[in-house]
């Protein structure tokens, strides 16, 4: 538990200091660098180590869709994605005794839903610009972040305290039906302090009328968690199922008492999506 703690918040630290570059080139960087650890750690996951050049051809790849941002390397994304699938393909042509395709399909998708996920945050700087809307990107990606592991943290709290019917004993056996209702319940009260933290610190979202919604925002929010923390379990779940299938305990040993990358990151999978989603159909429709 205490290196648990140690690293939370060491953690808690260095997501500030990017935080703080969010407006940079820098940002693009560490986000590409953290997307590209999780796709190596789904890579080994899947026992691909033979075969480096499946993962460099993921490198460049993924590198475009993280700075997607920037329209000459957006304009690049349709070649190179037809680029990408083929150098796949031709993977798969010449070294048909030494590849699966079945292991190699599930690679690949595991690492788009991973890109998927990360180009999210990218996303919402891009909708966003901090000339036009202030902080509202920041908050909205603190907003996911604080649904995930608000989530995780109250369902582990949860689960230890009161956790008696398990949730999925084949897949998780140590995840409880109590501990998920304790992440749902973090996950929206997390949201909520978010949300007042930001309104107190910047006065308004630029984008969503607070003064005509009032209170009634803070209800789309508990709405939003309860159903982003319904998210992240099913993320959970789904890394999870992938660790059993490939044999492992965890994706990595980066974070110190929580594993790799993935193993921090699981629950963001399918949030940062979904709210970048939203964000982009409801709340921003105001200012259309």
């Amino acid at each position: 538990m205490k290196t648990r703690v140690i690293t939370s918040a060491v953690g808690l630290v260095v997501l500030f200091a990017v935080m703080a570059l969010f407006d940079t080139f820098v940002f693009n960087v560490v986000i590409a660098a953290i997307c590209l650890l999780a796709i190596h750690e789904v890579f080994k996951a899947f026992r691909f180590e033979k075969a480096a050049y499946i993962y460099w051809g993921f490198v460049p790849y993924t590198l475009l869709v993280m700075f997607s941002d920037f329209h000459m390397v957006r304009i690049c994304m349709l070649p190179a994605s037809y680029i990408f699938a083929l150098y796949l393909v031709l993977c798969v042509i010449g070294n048909s005794k030494s590849i699966n395709y079945a292991k190699l399909g599930g690679m690949v998708l595991f690492s788009c839903i991973i890109m998927f996920c990360f180009y999210s945050l990218i996303y919402l700087k891009q909708l966003l610009p901090r000339e036009t809307y202030g902080y509202d990107a920041l908050y909205f990606i603190f907003l996911i972040l604080g649904f995930a592991w608000g989530g995780d943290s109250a369902a582990y709290f949860a689960g230890r305290a009161f956790g008696k019917h398990k949730l999925a004993p084949v897949v998780s056996p140590n995840k409880t039906i109590e501990g998920a209702v304790g992440g749902v319940m973090g996950s929206m009260l997390l949201g909520v302090v978010v949300t007042a933290c930001y309104t107190a610190l910047h006065g308004q979202l630029v984008g969503v009328p607070l003064d005509t919604l009032g209170w009634r925002y803070y209800v789309v929010v508990v709405l939003l968690g309860g159903f982003g923390s319904l998210l992240g379990i099913v993320g959970d779940l789904f890394a999870s199922v992938i660790k059993r299938q490939c044999g492992i305990k965890d994706y990595g040993t980066i974070f110190p008492g929580h594993g790799g990358i993935m193993d921090r990151f699981d629950s963001v999978l399918f949030i940062a999506p979904f709210v970048a989603m939203v964000v982009t159909a409801v709340f921003y429709y105001f200012t259309k």
